[in-house]
């Protein structure tokens, strides 16, 4: 069984950065591609970043390109999202998921993934 438990979010000024991690367990880490979601109250869930098997390939959203930035650890079993000039508008609870297929580049669908975390909360104030 995959268990996700995320760490890493909190409060933070406009500006400031974040940086989240997720720690997977259960199964072989390195078969499974990773996606950072998010959901903002009355919004639907939105890819953020995804990162392939070997990290050799990413996807980001346009909302976030240049600010944050995915990356992984297959011996720590982890993966991050570097998270910088937070925005009001990023404000959300952010999740990640494990794509058990063979996919290069990473999916940006969420119904694509198997397992999800938690989700851990950010909040940026103005």
């Amino acid at each position: 069984q995959v268990q996700l438990v995320e760490s890493g979010g909190g409060l933070v000024q406009a500006g400031g950065s974040l940086r989240l991690s997720c720690v997977f367990s259960g199964r072989t880490f390195s078969m499974y591609a990773m996606g950072w979601f998010r959901q903002a109250p009355g919004k639907e869930r939105e890819i953020v970043a995804a990162i392939s098997r070997n990290g050799a390939s990413t996807y980001y959203a346009d909302s976030v390109k240049g600010r944050f930035y995915i990356s992984r650890d297959n011996a720590k079993n982890t993966v991050y999202l570097r998270m910088n000039s937070l925005e009001v508008e990023d404000t959300a609870v952010y999740s990640c998921a494990a794509d058990r297929r063979i996919s290069s580049p990473p999916s940006y669908v969420p119904s694509a993934y198997d397992y999800w975390g938690q989700g851990t909360q950010v909040t940026v104030s103005s």
